[in-house]
């Protein structure tokens, strides 16, 4: 379980050379814990490859116009609940003592709802707290797998695996709710702009925007380098 977390992690992280190297690596480890569906395994081989045998610089840019410039594809998991609310601070520093407590130190620019860097806390965590908190972003994690398979992308696999690991399937509404946000085209530079556009703030008992997420409720209801080849195949221990 830690490294599959640990992969997907990395996966979901911007590429570099590094992370290049280490796919032979990364696929082994996937392999030696077999905790994904075989068809799930096959697909994420493509992604794989992808990585591992595409021009960096082309790599790069494909990540930059899909998860940095789309907000739809953000993989800052309070983008999707809670938009522009007040709300949304206070989430980001409940979840960073949540992660503190767990002894997991975040350093800057990271933020704590960037999705990596959630993985890599759950590949911190004994395997149940680990499906419990996974399973209740599934919606969030179905959504944007759905918006990727629309665009054909390789990601989709690791939101399909994201999901197949939270053993749980999404509550249908919870994913269309969602799915009827704008997902405007990376080479739509009018609608990209307009789906920036800042959000006027609510305030009051109705500010936020409909989460009905388990993980939100219990902490408050750029971008990351992608790992290193040690730390994406050796289990990571909480800092002291």
């Amino acid at each position: 379980m830690r490294r599959t977390f640990k992969v997907l992690s990395g996966l979901l992280s911007y590429p570099t050379a590094e992370l290049q190297a280490a796919v032979p690596q990364l696929a082994a480890a996937i392999d030696r814990e077999a905790l994904l569906p075989a068809a799930i395994r096959r697909q994420l081989e493509r992604l794989l490859n992808e990585i591992a045998t595409g021009d960096l610089y082309d790599l790069q840019e494909r990540y930059v116009l899909l998860f940095d410039r789309t907000r739809s594809l953000s993989l800052h998991l309070f983008e999707h609940v809670h938009g522009e609310s007040r709300d949304r601070g206070q989430a980001m520093i409940d979840l960073k003592a949540l992660y503190e407590g767990g002894g997991l130190e975040i350093y800057a620019p990271e933020l704590p709802d960037f999705l990596p860097l959630f993985l890599e806390f759950l590949s911190t965590r004994p395997r149940t707290e680990a499906y419990g908190l996974l399973r209740q972003t599934s919606h969030i994690l179905a959504a944007l797998a759905e918006r990727l398979r629309k665009r054909r992308s390789a990601y989709e696999a690791a939101f399909r695996a994201l999901v197949a690991l939270a053993a749980a399937k999404p509550k249908p509404d919870d994913v269309s709710a969602l799915l009827v946000e704008p997902d405007p085209d990376a080479a739509d530079l009018v609608a990209l702009d307009a789906a920036w556009e800042d959000e006027p703030v609510t305030f009051g008992p109705y500010a936020g925007n409909g989460c009905k997420d388990g993980l939100i409720a219990k902490i408050r209801a750029g971008r990351r380098p992608a790992p290193g080849v040690a730390d994406a195949v050796r289990p990571s221990m909480p800092r002291p």
